[in-house]
């Protein structure tokens, strides 16, 4: 007989932007098991609750303040509404679904939803959601950046199981430069700056047995094994499909809202982005990476550019 589904132990998956976070949460989700979903940034506006609700009906109503490129706005003061609003379609949850699960939310809360108790409600309802439209045993929800606070989503959700996926700094700063030129970083010093910051915290702070640590490179390099300790990790029987996600329907590929990984990650998986910085980068740019981020790369395994000549 199958368990039945646990809404109080989600996957939450986490990374520096263009870390491979967007891949791994395809792969688990194209597992029978798991539903997985994109990020849902949530943690802004301070009236969270009202501002998605209004921003949900203008986008209903395909008001142009609300409309523009991808999850932007024409007008700055509903975006963080509206971006909430398209990457919780992205996730396959409707407007007038969403409507009601955040009108829900508020009144169990008697919220706005401004408190990260409360938004953290939200999310797990949407899980519930999601489960319940798609199947499956365990929710899972990307927090990107966010991994950083894992003690503090590790209090809200006890049951919580974390997967933090680290990628060579050098190859993100490579991919930000060409991939997000819009808001990714713009100098090496900055680049290492934040991703030494996302990869040396969490595993300082994570509760003991609820934290796994994978490398993007050893994800493309041998899948199945990976993949079997991500699954061996949540607690799901191994399947095939997790193999042939690009061959899986995916909400995403759906509905993406220009979404800077869907179309890569839609594809099988490849090597090809593994040391892209040798490619991309100037040995000034490299220097510079290294020296504010070298103790981590070796920390991590990674080759230092005076250790490889």
């Amino acid at each position: 007989m199958k368990p039945e589904a646990n809404v109080k132990a989600p996957v939450l998956l986490g990374g520096e932007n263009r870390s491979g976070t967007t891949l791994q949460s395809i792969i688990l989700d194209a597992h029978p098991d798991l539903v997985v979903a994109p990020e849902i940034d949530f943690l802004e506006p301070l009236d969270l609750g009202p501002h998605i609700l209004e921003a949900a009906r203008l986008l209903s109503a395909n008001d142009p303040r609300v409309l523009g490129p991808g999850t932007e706005t024409e007008d700055p003061f509903w975006f963080d509404g509206a971006h909430f609003v398209k990457q919780c379609q992205r996730s396959g949850v409707p407007n007038d679904e969403l409507i009601e699960l955040v009108e829900a939310a508020m009144a169990e809360r008697k919220s706005d939803l401004s408190r990260f108790v409360d938004r953290c409600y939200l999310i797990e309802k949407i899980g519930a959601y999601r489960l319940r439209k798609y199947g499956g045993l365990f929710w899972g929800q990307k927090l990107q950046r966010k991994i950083a606070r894992i003690d503090d989503f590790a209090r809200i959700w006890p049951e919580a199981r974390f997967i933090h996926i680290v990628r060579d700094g050098r190859d993100l700063f490579a991919s930000h430069l060409k991939s997000v030129p819009k808001w990714g970083y713009k100098t090496p010093s900055e680049m290492a700056r934040g991703w030494v910051e996302i990869v040396s915290r969490p595993v300082t702070v994570a509760p003991q047995g609820r934290y796994l640590e994978i490398r993007y490179e050893d994800l493309v390099t041998s899948p199945a094994e990976v993949i079997k300790r991500m699954t061996d990790f949540i607690g799901v029987e191994w399947s095939d499909q997790v193999l042939a996600h690009h061959e899986v329907s995916h909400v995403l590929f759906e509905n993406p809202w220009d979404h800077p990984a869907a179309e890569a990650a839609a594809k099988a998986i490849s090597t090809s982005p593994v040391g892209r910085y040798q490619r991309d980068l100037s040995a000034r740019q490299i220097a510079e990476f290294e020296a504010v981020a070298g103790p981590q790369l070796k920390r991590l395994g990674y080759t230092l550019s005076d250790e490889s000549r």
